[in-house]
This record gives C-alpha cells, structure tokens and sequence, in this order.
C-alpha cells in the first residue's frame, strides 16, 4: 500500500467518523482543496467548510467504489450519502433550508500527498445532480 493510499484511507475514515481532529491530521497546513462549493486553503478553511457540509448533511458517508493509485496519488471513485438535515449553503452564497431528502452523489477525488500529508484534494462531481436529489433549482 502506498504512503499516498494510507493517507487517503485516513482522510476517509475520519471522514465517515465525522472526526475533524484526526481528518486534519491527514491534510498540510498548507493543503488545497477544491470542489464545486470552491476552493479552501489550508485546515482552518477545510475546517469550516467541513463544518458546514456536516450540519447539512449530518449523517453523510464516503462509500468508496473504486480506488486508484499513482506515485503519489490516490483516486477514489465513491458514493457521498447522506441526508439533507440542515442549512446547505450554495456557491454563489444562497441558503438551502434542510429538505429531508436522501442523497448518493457520484463523486471522485484526486488526492497528492507529500511527506505523509494531503497537499492537494480535487473533488469532483455533478452539481446538477446533487440539486436534482435536493429537489431544488439553481438555473
């Protein structure tokens, strides 16, 4: 197993853990990531954003389907689900109220790591269709 997919792999379970100590132990103080919701610099801004995304869907789970390593990198191809219990806020900034409804997101993430520590973590996926499982419109 690789440095990068041992890394990964702990992102993921504090991740389902819904434990931000141990998850911001996998990341570099100064660890990107981006997503649709947009770009976070270093643990203080994942911290938030995490915060935010679990208060939203407080019993979301990261179903990994497929894994992938490269040198330094691990892919997983994954299931995000959960359900739709609080505030979620949007890019441009709108709140979305809690709806009840149920969500498995197709996603993937690409994730380098450097010196034991998540440097760079890409998340993919489609918008629309998260909003389609919310049941709301963003046109």
């Amino acid at each position: 197993m690789t440095d990068a997919r041992q890394v990964r792999d702990g992102y993921t379970a504090a991740f389902n853990d819904h434990d931000l100590d141990a998850l911001l132990r996998t990341v570099s103080p100064t660890g990107v990531t981006v997503s649709p919701e947009g770009l976070s610099q270093g643990r203080e801004e994942l911290a938030s954003y995490l915060e935010q995304f679990w208060e939203a869907f407080p019993d979301v789970r990261a179903v990994v389907t497929e894994s992938f390593d490269v040198g330094d990198a691990a892919i997983d191809e994954l299931l995000m689900v959960g359900t739709h219990k609080g505030p979620y806020v949007l890019p441009d900034g709108r709140e979305i109220a809690a709806t009840g409804r149920s969500v498995s997101l197709r996603c993937c993430y690409v994730c380098v790591v450097e010196d034991g520590l998540i440097v760079s973590l890409r998340l993919y996926y489609d918008q629309s269709e998260l909003h389609a499982q919310l049941g709301i419109s963003c046109g």
